[in-house]
């Protein structure tokens, strides 16, 4: 599951390095979480409807796979915020959703955002396509 930051890096073509990493998969072993896909689709509400970026975003969410929300992930994300909370560990809304559904579909997070993600204390399996990037 791709986060929204290595969705970005891959819709600006800004990294050969996650590009490679990404062809070497069968398409239907990515996807993103919805909440992606709301996180992208909000970002072109700030750009003039002719940029270049609005094209790329649409392409990229015409070819990768896109998990919708469901109750197990909305379970998840329940356990994280508490468990979060309780130890002052907070962090965005949007980035507990993207775990919990990592969570919930046993999927592999791939992000550039690993001090926010290692705070979870759950089993969340953490890629960080970025590093060598």
């Amino acid at each position: 599951m791709l986060d929204t930051d290595i969705a970005s890096y891959i819709i600006k073509g800004r990294s050969p390095t996650i590009e490679a990493r990404l062809t070497a998969l069968h398409p239907f072993a990515v996807c993103i979480s919805v909440i992606t896909r709301a996180e992208l689709l909000f970002g072109l509400k700030r750009l003039q409807p002719d940029h270049r970026i609005h094209i790329a975003v649409r392409q990229f969410l015409k070819i990768v796979r896109v998990l919708s929300w469901d109750a197990e992930a909305a379970d998840f994300y329940a356990d994280l915020r508490h468990q979060l909370g309780s130890t002052g560990q907070l962090i965005g809304e949007l980035d507990m959703m993207i775990a919990a559904h990592s969570l919930a579909s046993a999927a592999v997070l791939v992000t550039n955002n690993l001090k926010h993600y290692q705070r979870i204390n759950a089993p969340l399996t953490i890629d960080n396509w970025a590093e060598s990037a």
